[in-house]
C-alpha cells in the first residue's frame, strides 16, 4: 500500500520506526532511498521529491512485506 506522507520529515520518521523493526528482528534489508539532492524549489510538475516519496512507500510496503513473512 502506498503511503501518504506530508513532509520528508514525516516520511523519514517512517523510515527510521521500520529499520528499528527489522533491526530488531535481525533482518537485513535494502537501505531506503537517498534524500534527493537535485532540486531546483520552483514546485516543478514531477518534482523529484514526487519521485522520492513514491520509492519511500514502495520501500516501506516491501520491508513491511518482509516482516510479514518471516516469523
Amino acid at each position: 500500500m502506498q503511503e501518504a506522507f506530508g513532509d520528508a520529515g514525516a516520511a523519514r520518521e517512517r523510515i527510521a520506526g521500520m529499520q528499528s523493526l527489522l533491526q530488531a528482528r535481525a533482518l537485513a534489508f535494502r537501505p531506503p532511498p537517498p534524500d534527493p539532492t537535485t532540486c531546483c524549489g520552483r514546485g516543478c510538475n514531477g518534482c523529484v521529491w514526487e519521485g522520492w516519496f513514491a520509492a519511500v512507500g514502495w520501500w516501506l510496503d516491501d520491508a513491511g512485506e518482509l516482516l510479514a513473512r518471516v516469523p
